[in-house]
């Protein structure tokens, strides 16, 4: 016994097991079906209820409306057994009425062929219907339900008990013939619900089985397929706009970090392959020829300062990306940071005039250790691509607002093209590829500058530029200043999650 309980209430919990990991539409058909089928039971309980209820009190209120006429015709003093008492018939139509005394013996009675009183009372119901009159009585037969009520009176000086019945037998038929019709109706409809949810919520749910079909064709390697958007503007087009939209810059950064890793494993194949080239030609001659030595010795090093220069850029775009590069804003003088970069430039670079043109005082908010970076980045990029003996300098000129301090760096080399002058802020791009690092400078890697546009966002600096071919260009920084405690707090709240205070030994070294 114990087993089969179990197994009753095993069954409906595996069902529910089974419908947790069912598919979107399969949940949907089920749960409006079965939100159909009890609002189809509720309906058929309630509509039952309220006609046996009807018929129940229509019987009543027939019984007790031939009760009072007969009560008022005794209280008039009619003759009781005379024709004037029965002249128009007290009980309304349906209702029998039978007249006892205290022996049981029948008085009067309006219908012969009525079943006896003993009988009907024997077959009264213990259990009534809740909606029953409690003061009356049902007696149930196989083919008839009668309704009985009863009452004493006192009349010519004798006891009479008044008996009244009304058969329900054609109500009790219908309402047993309407169950069974609100019982179809309910297995009709809740199947009907079934196939009607499943069709539907099938052809709802289409969209959303396309653009699954579409998602498990887009590959990492080819991620060029895209959604179709549903016509109507709806949740689902939404989806699919949003859906598209993430493709997109999927798309744009794993072409990016395809290029980022072709372009960084070509830059470090050069200085690997010539290293490991003088390393093979010391193997050989390094220990008999000392000039040998030293050329192997000085063209490793070499390459290996640029591959560590290299690497430190990588490590310090890899932090921004991540935003764990540190930075340490504080109040600075520009001008003194300009002409302190100028100094250092002339010391550096003996080919190229090295000119400070006009340096306006400006107090800015910033991380001196970047901003020096940044300014280093344009001119070392300048002194590359400006032939020897060429004219590089620097301008800061205070706006008449007072709100930012324009920084020029320019130069008279070789200029760029207007098509390249947006690009050359992308990593590794380089408008001749074929270019090479000039004596002594830096290694044309195309991460400078990138870097540098990485900085002037995090202080919230402008850049633009000028630039013909064979003209020269010219770099505008639009710094912005402050101009007391209040701008400082506010540049303070203003500061990203990485603008914290950090180890200086965190700091990226020159680009």
């Amino acid at each position: 016994m114990r087993s089969r309980i179990k197994a009753w209430f095993h069954h409906p919990v595996m069902m529910l097991n089974r419908l947790r990991y069912a598919r979107i539409s399969t949940k949907i058909t089920c749960f409006y079906a079965a939100v159909l089928l009890l609002v189809l039971i509720l309906t058929s309980v309630l509509t039952g209820l309220g006609v046996y209820f009807s018929f129940y009190h229509q019987a009543e209120v027939e019984l007790e409306i031939s009760m009072n006429h007969v009560l008022d015709r005794m209280e008039q003093g009619r003759s009781y057994l005379g024709p004037d008492f029965w002249r128009d018939d007290p009980v309304l139509p349906g209702v029998v009425l039978r007249i006892t005394d205290l022996t049981g013996q029948i008085v009067y009675e309006n219908d012969t062929h009525y079943p006896s009183i003993g009988t009907i009372e024997a077959n009264a119901m213990k259990n009534p219907p809740f909606w029953a009159n409690r003061s009356m009585q049902v007696s149930e037969f196989r083919n008839m339900t009668i309704y009985h009520a009863r009452m004493e009176v006192e009349y010519g000086g004798q006891l009479y008990q008044l008996h009244f019945f009304k058969t329900i037998t054609a109500e009790k038929n219908f309402l047993d013939t309407l169950q069974k019709i609100l019982f179809l109706m309910t297995i009709l409809g809740f199947v009907l619900a079934l196939l009607a949810g499943y069709f539907l919520s099938r052809r709802i749910l289409r969209p959303i089985r396309e653009m699954t079909a579409t998602a498990r064709k887009i590959e990492v390697e080819k991620m060029d397929r895209r959604i179709k958007v549903p016509p109507a503007r709806d949740e689902l087009s939404e989806f699919a706009d949003t859906f598209n939209h993430m493709l997109d810059r999927l798309e744009t950064g794993f072409k990016q970090q395809q290029r980022f890793v072709s372009d960084a494993s070509h830059e470090l194949r050069t200085p690997v392959t010539v290293i490991l080239g003088y390393s093979d030609l010391l193997s050989r001659w390094g220990r008999s020829d000392k000039e040998v030595l030293d050329e192997g010795i000085s063209s490793i090093r070499s390459e290996a300062e640029d591959m560590q220069q290299l690497i430190e850029k990588l490590l310090f775009l890899a932090r921004a990306d991540q935003k764990r590069q540190v930075l340490h804003k504080e109040r600075l003088e520009l001008s003194e940071l300009v002409e302190d970069v100028m100094r250092k430039m002339k010391l550096v670079t003996r080919t190229h005039s090295i000119e400070l043109l006009q340096n306006d005082e400006g107090v800015i908010f910033a991380d001196q250790v970047t901003i020096r970076q940044m300014m280093r980045i344009f001119l070392e990029n300048s002194t590359k691509y400006t032939p020897e003996g060429g004219r590089i300098t620097a301008s800061s000129r205070r706006q008449p607002d007072g709100k930012f301090i324009l920084l020029e760096l320019a130069d008279n080399g070789i200029g760029i093209a207007k098509e390249d002058q947006q690009k050359v802020f992308e990593r590794f791009y380089r408008v001749d590829a074929s270019r090479t690092k000039s004596a002594g400078g830096v290694s044309g890697t195309g991460l400078g500058l990138s870097i540098a546009s990485w900085i002037a966002e995090q202080h919230g600096i402008e850049i633009s530029m000028e630039s013909d071919l064979g003209k020269g260009t010219k770099i505008i920084l639009k710094i912005p200043l402050i101009q007391d405690e209040e701008n400082v707090q506010d540049a303070l709240e203003g500061s990203s999650g990485d603008e914290r205070i950090g180890d200086r030994s965190d700091r990226p070294a020159r680009a």
